[in-house]
């Protein structure tokens, strides 16, 4: 089964609702260029709605970062999923590797979290990984089972077929050393088995798993060329609008010859 790719840029703490509106000017004449696969954005929660509304009636979808795993009540800072679908998004973050390493999110939390998601019908996209201590313990994949198991426990297959899963390696991000293809590929390969195992053949051929470390334009063809990777969610590569399309063109071609290459003009 070919899955369609999912580009996500995940801008973190970055970009004011001004720098958005300017991103948002440069990708959208270009989507019509990109049918191939599929985008998503997820700025920060003070930008979501005008993201949404520059990109309403295009074919990027938008999403938010985080969500509160409650649906409403005195939690101050909090936003829920209700709050997040009445913006126009349709997607959300569940577990990325900074707030479960930074901010201290545990499994527990994060499995609430994408409950809350799912009850308010919005796309969820779970991140997964693990950090070099787990690599390095040869405990990678036991860590990620484990990840997907707390996340996962008790969700129906129709469930688990609302969402995406991405994969990060926690290990190679900022650490000097650097995820091949192939590390890319067999984590992408355990995942799918683990759902295939959990919710079905039918579950695990369709759903989409990206992979998130470190991608960029140099190393985006390579990763994304691998029939087990469904797509990137993209970091710091994703604040710059032409280097984003660059990896949303490596997704389409499998590679980035000249002809391929984004350019401001």
């Amino acid at each position: 089964m070919v899955r369609r790719k999912l580009i996500a840029a995940n801008w973190k703490m970055y970009k004011t609702i001004r720098e958005s509106e300017a991103f948002v000017a440069v990708i959208r004449p270009a989507v019509s260029r990109l049918g191939g696969c599929d985008l998503l954005i997820f700025p920060p929660f003070f930008s979501v709605p005008r993201v949404s509304e520059l990109l309403s009636g295009s074919e990027v979808s938008v999403g938010a970062q985080d969500l509160s795993w409650e649906d409403g009540g005195a939690f101050t800072g909090e936003v829920s999923g209700a709050m997040i679908r009445d913006t126009g998004a349709t997607h959300v973050l569940v577990g990325h590797s900074e707030r479960r390493h930074v901010i201290g999110e545990g499994n527990d939390v994060v499995a609430r979290k994408l409950r809350a998601a799912l009850r308010a019908g919005l796309t969820p996209v779970l991140c997964v990984g693990e950090r070099i201590d787990h690599r390095d313990a040869n405990r990678h994949q036991d860590y990620v089972g484990e990840q997907l198991e707390t996340a996962l426990a008790g969700l129906s297959a129709g469930d688990v077929g609302r969402m995406a899963i991405a994969y990060e390696p926690v290990w190679a991000i900022g650490t000097g050393r650097t995820a091949t293809p192939a590390d890319a590929v067999a984590m992408h390969a355990f995942v799918r088995t683990w759902i295939r195992e959990a919710f079905g053949a039918g579950v695990a051929e369709r759903l989409r798993i990206q992979y998130g470390g470190s991608v960029k334009p140099e190393n985006a063809p390579g990763l994304l060329a691998e029939a087990e990777i469904d797509g990137a969610l993209v970091g710091g590569a994703s604040l710059d609008p032409v280097s984003f399309l660059a990896i949303a063109t490596a997704a389409v071609e499998g590679g980035l010859g000249p002809e391929g290459r984004w350019s401001r003009g």
